[in-house]
């Protein structure tokens, strides 16, 4: 096993890093060094060094502090590779309860102390989003959720987002990098802007069809010119069988997408024998909104921002034994917090 080389305190005083020419986000090997770590994380592992104690041994528990669904397991374990450690830990995707231990991990302190910011920064972000994916996806039961969320925040972390939503209960993504990350393939269609260019929603309509396989849905987007009934018609006469759905995206200029523009459209296309067209809608849905908008007729769900702006739940890492003896801090319990849930990762 590779040892892993951390950042020492020395080396962080000299450490001149240019911020032209890069991107602001850290690369994996800068995580893995501890560059991201708080420096008193690098300051405790160097004066224990200095003192023959950072290789005692000691166990730490990782807890909840609200709850939710689990999320960022893997790539906290990824992170811990080259250690060596005894880890126990729940699954990605276990419903957790507040102040559960969602991970233990035991070995010589100076292997991965340095590493308790990221570790609860992996595990709080993704947990957080994972629990709003779950959410949307319980307020649309049997409907599909897809998560839109990755144009809200930093590129770097976009496909982390994507894939605790989708570990939370999202069907799809539309991230490309978060998809493969799940083994899956990214989805969407095409965007506003190339309805602009085209200038027509159902020239557009009849050249997406000719672009795309032939298995690829025929979703169009019907909010940009014309009223949304009357656009979903003209694409439907236009494309027929062929037409897969019709998604509205309506700003909130125009008071968005409501239940009551839900059901007209529906009865429109049903109507007209179009009844095989399912509708999509975005734009700023919540879960009360994706529940009042299932019960107009709505079929696919877009979600951005109620995603990716949810907010973490908070991880705390507490040292539990020392040399094999319970101890904790003050107002904590001495000794692991017993969970049977757990299982040896590690």
């Amino acid at each position: 096993m590779k040892k892993q080389k951390f950042v020492t305190l020395k080396e962080v005083g000299e450490l001149n890093i240019n911020p032209e020419g890069r991107f602001f986000s850290a690369t994996g090997a800068e995580i893995e060094q501890g560059l991201t770590s708080d420096i008193y994380f690098v300051r405790t592992r160097d004066l224990l060094g200095s003192i023959q104690l950072a290789d005692t041994v000691v166990t730490a528990d990782i807890f909840s502090s609200g709850p939710g669904i689990l999320a960022g397991v893997d790539e906290t374990l990824y992170l811990l590779r080259n250690s060596d450690l005894e880890i126990w830990a729940l699954s990605e995707g276990d419903s957790i309860d507040s102040k559960e231990v969602v991970l233990r991990i035991k070995g010589r302190y100076g292997d991965f102390g340095i590493y308790e910011t990221a570790l609860l920064g992996i595990l709080s972000s993704s947990s957080g989003w994972a629990t709003a994916a779950r959410k949307c996806k319980e307020a649309a039961g049997n409907r599909k959720v897809i998560s839109y969320g990755a144009r809200h925040l930093h590129p770097a972390v976009a496909p982390v987002m994507e894939r605790a939503a989708v570990i939370g209960g999202a069907d799809d993504c539309s991230c490309i990098l978060g998809a493969l990350l799940m083994g899956r393939a990214p989805v969407g269609t095409v965007p506003h802007a190339a309805f602009l260019i085209v200038g027509d929603t159902v020239e557009l309509a009849r050249a997406y069809d000719e672009f795309v396989p032939q298995d690829a849905p025929r979703i169009i987007l019907v909010d940009t010119f014309k009223d949304e009934a009357e656009e979903a018609l003209r694409v439907a006469t236009a494309l027929g069988e062929k037409l897969s759905g019709i998604r509205l995206d309506t700003p909130g200029e125009r008071g968005g997408v409501t239940p009551g523009l839900v059901r007209e459209v529906r009865a429109r296309l049903d109507q007209a024998g179009f009844n095989h067209v399912q509708i999509i809608v975005s734009g700023g849905l919540d879960v009360e909104r994706i529940v009042l908008l299932a019960e107009a007729g709505a079929d696919i769900f877009g979600v951005g921002s109620y995603i990716s702006r949810a907010p973490a739940i908070d991880m705390t890492m507490d040292l539990k034994e020392v040399n094999g003896k319970a101890i904790a801090k003050r107002g904590r319990i001495p000794g692991i917090t017993k969970n049977e849930r757990l299982n040896k990762v590690n």
